[in-house]
């Protein structure tokens, strides 16, 4: 039987390049030689498109080409810069591997319906909803979903102190992990922490501090046949939860310890992953995500926000979610390789 032909998109031109190459790491471990054949394609820092022989140390170094894939859908597929001129290779399949902007919001995912290959993950809508972490806000509260309260603030504009009640978390409404934000218990912090925001995004939000455990689920699947992982629950030692912040995540984190399964009564648990398939469906998600929320003490359950390419290295939530319910990342993907292949279904 003929390998699939699947393009790898990893790397990207924003901060959360280096976990973006970490996840595609990952996934060449995992990757069955048998099944798959891959096409890997890093960009760099600086936004070129290079088609590498995969993402190991020095991926864009002389051994790679320019390649890009081409919107044209009678190419489906990439071109790329061989000799002086472009070469046609199609494709079957695409795992896009870009966290963050211009990955996880619909752009990577707008060129991929052009070029009409299919892909891996949430189609543009969804992503684009999920990125916004105040539009998420808005659906899962009109699907009878808690958030936690919200409050936009404009480019250039700032918000008074005295409006809120401390302590609060100003971050950016479009920026993955935790790039750009702050928890603010005084109002003089407030102003500083809206600019550290605006380093990421003009749209900023300030949000009020949900007492609780962090707890996370990791979802499979399209429509209502989902498949969660075991919950986790962050263990903080102090602060917030800063994920892929340190200079050797691998290491683990100095202030958390993500505990898998949670430790929290079943009923909580099953709550958590009932309200997670809930809010993966109200937001059109598919493929896969992760969604994280806040278990309160008095057992209910408010959302976070949604990845909808979570990571996948070796240290992500995601895959240990997974594992933990003995799903193993090779396993993983052959699955939401499977679901993309599957097509998605027009309304």
């Amino acid at each position: 039987m003929s390998r699939l032909k699947m393009g790898i998109v990893f790397g990207g031109s924003t901060e959360e390049h280096p976990v973006s190459v970490r996840s595609a790491q990952e996934i060449a471990r995992h990757l069955d030689p048998e099944k798959y054949e891959p096409f890997w394609i890093g960009i760099t820092r600086d936004g070129a498109w290079l088609l590498c022989d995969g993402p190991a140390a020095g991926w864009d170094g002389d051994g790679s080409r320019p390649a890009v894939l081409a919107p044209d859908s009678g190419i489906h597929g990439l071109l790329v810069l061989e000799q002086g001129r472009y070469d046609a290779v199609a494709l079957d399949l695409v795992l896009p591997v870009v966290h963050g902007r211009l990955g996880e919001d619909g752009a990577l995912q707008g060129l991929l319906e052009l070029a009409g290959i299919p892909y891996v993950g949430c189609d543009v809508q969804s992503s684009a909803l999920c990125m916004d972490k105040s539009l998420t806000y808005l659906v899962a509260r009109g699907a009878g979903i808690a958030t936690p309260n919200f409050w936009q603030v404009a480019a250039n504009t700032d918000p008074h102190p005295d409006l809120f009640t401390y302590p609060v978390f100003v971050k950016p409404a479009r920026s993955g992990s935790s790039f750009g934000v702050s928890r603010v218990t005084r109002p003089e912090e407030l102003l500083p922490a809206v600019a550290t925001a605006r380093q990421y995004d003009a749209k900023v939000l300030v949000e009020e501090a949900v007492v609780g455990s962090e707890v996370g689920c990791a979802v499979l699947g399209n429509g209502p046949e989902l498949v969660t992982g075991e919950v986790d629950r962050i263990s903080l030692r102090h602060g917030f939860f800063r994920i892929h912040q340190e200079s050797e995540p691998e290491r683990g984190s100095g202030n958390s310890t993500p505990v898998v399964p949670a430790d929290i009564p079943a009923e909580s648990s099953r709550l958590v992953r009932e309200t997670a398939k809930a809010i993966y469906g109200a937001l059109g998600c598919r493929g896969l995500a992760r969604v994280d929320m806040f278990l309160r003490a008095d057992a209910t359950v408010v959302l976070n926000e949604v990845n909808t390419l979570p990571g996948l290295t070796s240290y992500s939530r995601y895959p240990r979610m997974m594992a933990a319910a003995g799903l193993p990342l090779a396993e993983v993907i052959d699955r939401v390789v499977s679901l993309a292949r599957a097509g998605r279904p027009h309304a």
